[in-house]
């Protein structure tokens, strides 16, 4: 099983590092290793989160998103993305903007690719800081039987009956970070507070956007399985009907904005490492190819079933993700310490799930011993 999930990963792993040291050389091949590690160690999270969407897709979907969903996140968004930013942000046409990312400059120096793609980071930490905080506040505002931070998480499901609440505490998260951490005093930079202002509530409507396609096509397990869904039986033998057509589509839509959403850190912190965009989006890709094997192993494997609490924690490392995003757009925050705060969170949220599951078997086994007397 491990082979035949990870052994395309492996495979595109060895390529990305031979094109590595093909183009830079053993400086390139180190820059892609380093780079991909960067990408996994902060996307981890990442894997926990799309693994509890994708369970609910088809295998022929799962294909998908391991295929043509690679692409996208490959050369979409660490390659083509800051290419686009870059472009809007300096105003340049596609091929000037291309030849600038070529040119390899000093992303301290005024005018480099890295330097205007610096500059454009206020505004891409803002969307997607937004839509990763609705993401976090829509699952702690919902009430659900199972918690893990139950001295927090049971009072926030109970205020989350208010109607739109994460709306407006989003909105107001934002409006508190476009006049603190927007604000600044370069008059170069005036216009900051109404860029963060715009790509925030972006970042909020396409989460509700995308968010309420999903729900708009989402339908209950045996309307599911009436249509021709297909039926998974989980780890534990818990019984999950996977969605197809129109349903699966927008599950897949869901998953790579969101993913989106999670490079937006890695491809902006990458140039602190490099200011090359190709050996950034070699290295980044084979991390996101990485990421994307461990999610599919994660529901082969059944590990959320079996560890119920490890989707708890990946939201809660979102939650820190979301804002140490808007912190960084005034304040360098180390990528180490992005990846340690998710990692922190996955690996708490998992020796909980242990202890809960061994409470879970002395109870049955206690309840056993006196029928066998």
């Amino acid at each position: 099983m491990f082979v035949r999930t990870f052994g395309a990963s492996i495979g595109v792993a060895v390529v990305g590092l031979v094109l590595g040291w093909l183009y830079g050389g053993g400086t390139g091949l180190a820059l892609t290793a380093i780079l991909a590690i960067l990408e996994v160690s902060l996307s981890f999270d990442n894997a926990v989160v799309n693994a509890t969407i994708l369970v609910r897709m088809s295998p022929f979907w799962q294909k998908i998103f391991l295929t043509v969903g690679v692409a996208i996140a490959v050369f979409g968004m660490r390659l083509v993305f800051p290419l686009v930013i870059v472009a809007i942000t300096a105003k340049l046409n596609p091929v000037e903007a291309i030849r600038l990312a070529l040119e390899k400059g000093d992303p301290n120096d005024k005018g480099t690719y890295g330097y205007l793609l610096h500059q454009a980071h206020p505004s891409i930490a803002a969307f997607g800081g937004m839509f990763l905080l609705m993401l976090f506040l829509d699952f702690v505002l919902e009430e659900r039987e199972l918690t893990w931070l139950s001295w927090i998480e049971r009072p926030l499901a109970r205020i989350g009956k208010l109607d739109q609440l994460s709306v407006v505490i989003a909105l107001g998260a934002l409006a508190l970070a476009a006049y603190t951490l927007g604000d600044t005093a370069d008059t170069a930079n005036h216009h900051r507070i109404s860029t963060v202002l715009v790509a925030g509530v972006l970042g909020i409507c396409t989460y509700l956007l995308v968010n309420g396609l999903g729900e708009l096509f989402h339908t209950d397990e045996d309307a599911l399985e009436e249509e021709g869904g297909h039926v998974h039986i989980a780890a534990g033998g818990k019984r999950v009907v996977q969605a197809v057509g129109k349903a699966a589509f927008f599950l897949f839509l869901y998953l790579e904005v969101l993913d989106a959403s999670f490079s937006f850190d890695g491809v902006v912190g990458a140039f602190a490492i490099t200011s090359d965009p190709i050996i950034i989006a070699i290295g980044l890709g084979v991390g996101a190819m990485f990421i994307r094997s461990l999610t599919v192993f994660l529901v082969r494997k059944g590990t959320l079933s079996e560890y119920e609490y490890l989707e708890h924690g990946a939201l809660w490392a979102i939650g820190a993700l979301a804002v140490i995003l808007l912190v960084t757009i005034e304040y360098e925050v180390p990528e180490v310490v992005t990846g340690l705060i998710g990692v922190g969170f996955i690996a708490a949220a998992f020796l909980s799930s242990i202890v809960r599951n061994k409470r879970s078997e002395q109870s049955e086994d206690s309840e056993r011993e006196p029928a066998a007397v």
